[in-house]
């Protein structure tokens, strides 16, 4: 399948264009920067499959020139957080979005997974945290008061609109969380700091790009449509044995920082459980988590 990856230079799309072409794709990076920057991960044979598009994804008619010819869409590209709090990551991000989504449905493009975020509920950069209950799944309200996860909400609701004009769409919106290689630069922080903020939660990175080819490649006749799916380990970072902590249960995290949350009935938020509720990801991609 002939793939293109906007934002392959960040951290998520490196992986993702690395997995991509171990996985026999031909792939083509989209990126705002001169050249990419990947090129020290790829063999000799997944450079042959590689092509590098310098482009300003704000720009509708680029955008459009980019994409043209792919079959599927893996959408990176954005600025990762609220930046100032004003106006540049939220303009940036639904405009990006936009074109990139409206483009490919212009193409006949229909198979895109875009980046979501978890903080599209109220997280580390909102003002408060609301979390209604744990685990934390698709239902819950998203009700953001920053410009990044506003931004996020807007871009799942442009899917739902393009999916209700060209039904032929199939759009997974992928509520990432933290990206990372292994869970040790997560628990090395205070629970008590930020990262109570962001439930101990994280995501290894290469299991994330695993989940952007699920939901781009395969065709395994479980959803259609518009679908959200978060993306993150059932395990919470602070039961890692690399960590220089010990183990701590989720419930003492709970209890502890969130007392007042409930839990789910049919849930047991204890021992390794994350604050997370991913089996939406399982079920209809067949997306399992693992730490490499």
């Amino acid at each position: 399948m002939k793939l293109a990856v906007t934002g392959c230079n960040g951290e998520v799309g490196k992986r993702v264009v690395k997995l991509a072409l171990q996985r026999g794709h031909n792939v083509v990076g989209v990126d705002l920067a001169d050249g990419p920057l990947m090129n020290d991960l790829l063999t000799t044979q997944e450079a042959s499959n590689f092509a590098y598009l310098q482009v300003d994804l704000t720009n509708y008619e680029a955008s459009l020139a980019a994409i043209r010819g792919c079959e599927g869409i893996v959408h990176l590209a954005a600025r990762r957080d609220p930046g100032d709090y004003v106006v540049a990551t939220h303009n940036t991000n639904v405009v990006v979005s936009w074109n990139v989504l409206r483009g490919a449905a212009e193409l006949g493009i229909n198979r895109i997974a875009q980046a979501s975020s978890v903080n599209i509920i109220t997280m580390v950069y909102s003002k408060k945290c609301d979390f209604k209950y744990f685990p934390i799944d698709e239902a819950h309200p998203r009700l953001p008061d920053e410009p990044y996860g506003l931004s996020k909400l807007i871009c799942e609701m442009q899917a739902d609109t393009l999916v209700r004009r060209y039904p032929m769409m199939r759009i997974a919106s992928l509520r990432l969380h933290w990206s990372i290689p292994d869970p040790t630069p997560a628990s090395s922080k205070d629970p008590g700091g930020r990262i109570k903020q962001d439930l101990w939660g994280y995501v290894q990175e290469d299991s994330a790009a695993d989940a952007f080819l699920r939901a781009v490649v395969e065709e395994n006749g479980k959803w259609s449509g518009h679908e959200a799916f978060f993306i993150a380990s059932p395990r919470h970072a602070y039961w890692n044995g690399k960590s220089r902590y010990c183990p701590i249960d989720s419930r003492e995290l709970r209890e502890k920082y969130w007392p007042e949350v409930p839990i789910k009935d049919g849930f047991d938020v204890s021992g390794s459980n994350g604050f997370f509720d991913c089996s939406k990801a399982e079920r209809l991609l067949d997306w399992v988590h693992t730490d490499k």
